[in-house]
C-alpha cells in the first residue's frame, strides 16, 4: 500500500520540502500548482451499497448495472453516479486507487501522478514535475535541462550527441567502451555512428569488409545466408566447401541478414 502510495500520489508533486533543488520561482508555480488541483480536483471516493434511486444504474467505467444494495463506489465531484469497486481505477495507468483517493479531469478520473500529468510534464530522471520554461525532450520523454546528462559518467548531454541505453541517455564515448558490441570480424567495437548487422546473437560491422562469406568474401547485408560456428557464408556450397577442409564439423542454419540502422541519438 505504501509503495502504491507513492506511485500513485507522489509527494514532490504536492510539497516542495521534497524538491530541495527547485528555484524560488519554481517553488511558488508548485505552490499554486497544487493548491488548484486540491480545490478543483481532489476527491476521495466513498464506498457503500446502491442505494435505491440508483438501482440499475450504470457502471461509469464498465457500463454493467449495478442493483440497490451492491457495493459500489462513488465520487462527490462526479455526480450521482457510481463505479464497481474494481472499477474504481486510474483512467491512464488503470491500477486500482489506493484509499480511493482520486482527481477529477473532464469527468474522469485519475491517480494523483497522471493527473498532474495531464498539465506538466516530468522529468525523466528526478521523477518531478517540470516548471521551468526550458526543457529537453527526447525519445518521447523530457528532462530538466541539468539532468539531461551521462549515465555512466554524468557529462552533460545537451546539444551533444547521445545514445539511449536502458531508457537512459549515454554519451558516446561511455557507449562505444561500456556497452558497443565486438565485431566478429574485426574485433573492433561497433560503434554509435556504425551501422550493425546481427545473426543468431552475433555482431558485425554492416560493411562489405566484414559482414561477408567467409570464404568467397561476398556481401551479405540484406542476403540469404548460411552460419557455421560463428562464420557466415553466402551459400551452402561455400559453407560445404569450408567445412571439408576443417576437421571439425557443425550444424549449419539459413537465414536472412538483419542490418540494424545506426544507434538512435541526437
Amino acid at each position: 500500500r505504501a509503495r502504491a502510495l507513492l506511485q500513485q500520489l507522489p509527494p514532490q508533486d504536492c510539497d516542495e520540502r521534497f524538491c530541495p533543488e527547485l528555484a524560488e520561482e519554481e517553488r511558488r508555480q508548485l505552490r499554486a500548482f497544487s493548491a488548484r488541483r486540491r480545490r478543483e480536483a481532489l476527491g476521495q471516493g466513498l464506498a457503500c451499497p446502491v442505494p435505491g434511486p440508483c438501482h440499475g444504474c450504470p457502471c461509469r467505467k464498465c457500463g454493467r448495472r449495478l442493483n440497490k444494495g451492491d457495493p459500489g463506489i462513488s465520487a462527490s465531484r462526479l455526480g450521482d453516479q457510481f463505479w464497481h469497486p474494481s472499477c474504481f481505477s486510474c483512467h491512464f495507468c488503470h491500477q486500482p486507487l489506493v484509499d480511493l483517493i482520486y482527481f477529477q479531469q473532464d469527468g474522469r478520473i485519475y491517480c494523483g501522478r497522471h493527473h498532474a500529468e495531464l498539465f506538466r510534464p516530468r522529468c525523466a530522471s528526478c521523477d518531478q514535475l517540470i516548471f521551468m520554461e526550458e526543457c529537453i525532450e527526447a525519445e518521447g520523454r523530457r528532462w530538466h535541462l541539468e539532468h539531461f546528462c551521462c549515465l555512466e559518467c554524468d557529462a552533460p548531454l545537451r546539444g551533444q550527441r547521445y545514445v539511449m541505453r536502458s531508457g537512459r541517455p549515454c554519451c558516446r564515448a561511455c557507449f562505444e567502451s561500456l556497452f558497443a558490441e565486438p565485431c566478429q570480424a574485426c574485433g573492433d567495437p561497433i560503434g554509435a555512428d556504425s551501422e550493425g548487422a546481427t545473426h543468431q546473437g552475433l555482431h558485425w560491422h554492416a560493411r562489405a569488409a566484414c559482414f561477408c562469406c567467409s570464404l568467397c568474401r561476398k556481401p551479405l547485408r540484406g542476403q540469404p545466408l548460411t552460419c557455421r560456428r560463428g562464420r557466415l557464408f553466402c551459400s551452402d556450397t561455400c559453407s560445404l566447401s569450408q567445412g571439408s577442409s576443417s576437421s571439425s564439423s557443425a550444424s549449419d542454419s539459413s537465414d536472412s541478414a538483419f542490418a540494424s540502422a545506426p544507434s538512435p541519438d541526437s
